[in-house]
């Protein structure tokens, strides 16, 4: 009998985010990107922010009428949201050594919230003792070009976090960050093309992961046969 091979697991996992303006593409490259790595025999977990626990439905119902609560008690919300969704589905998928794909992380909260009105450098400071992604991927569009595709090919009416005055403020944000673990890819491109950069990223990714493992075991079997 053949024994049937289980996913492959990354030590530690990799978890990678998507983020960018409204209307990019980040849900289709999210989900090219599961499928992908899914026919790479990789374990894949895909999640997205606002979730659907009880605060991420509240985040959502602010689509709606943003002017319900304050900024500061908006942002308390997405805090909340992230805690539980870090603590119930993040760590345990990184920890089973699956690959986390999430749709919206942290920075989508700086720049949303930074152009609410909130201090972007004080949002990162309550952000700060969540787990860093591995990878961020920020798709990178004119919030014209978002606000079309918004309306065209998803038929919806864009929401007050949509509008186009407050997305170019936004985008800035997205645009002034420096962190290291950051990828520009501009999301104009063809739906083909943006995949084909996520991925390629995504693998030397994973490559070097390995690397990184197979060093530490190997000083790790030295530390063992020296001492």
């Amino acid at each position: 009998m053949v024994k049937q091979q289980g996913p492959k697991l990354v030590k530690g996992g990799m978890f990678i985010v998507f983020e960018g303006i409204d209307g990019t593409g980040k849900s289709t490259q999210l989900h090219l990107l599961a499928e992908s790595l899914h026919r790479l025999g990789y374990a894949v977990v895909s999640t997205r922010e606002p979730t659907d626990g009880p605060y991420g439905r509240k985040i959502r119902e602010l689509f709606v009428d943003r002017g319900a609560v304050s900024h500061d008690e908006e942002l308390e919300l997405f805090i909340a949201d992230r805690q539980q969704h870090v603590q119930e589905v993040i760590l345990p998928a990184l920890a089973d050594g699956c690959i986390v794909l999430c749709d919206r992380y942290y920075l989508s909260t700086v720049a949303y919230q930074g152009a609410n009105g909130l201090d972007p450098d004080f949002i990162m400071g309550r952000n700060k003792d969540f787990p860093a992604p591995d990878l961020a991927i920020i798709l990178e569009m004119d919030p014209a070009q978002g606000i079309h595709r918004i309306r065209n090919q998803r038929n919806e009416h864009p929401n007050s976090f949509e509008e186009e005055s407050n997305l170019r403020k936004v985008a800035a944000i997205f645009a002034a960050m420096q962190h290291a673990y950051i990828l520009r890819i501009n999301g104009s491109d063809t739906i083909d093309n943006v995949h084909g950069k996520v991925l390629e990223a995504v693998k030397k990714g994973l490559a070097a992961k390995t690397i990184g493992a197979k060093e530490n075991l190997k000083v790790n079997l030295v530390n063992l046969l020296t001492s």
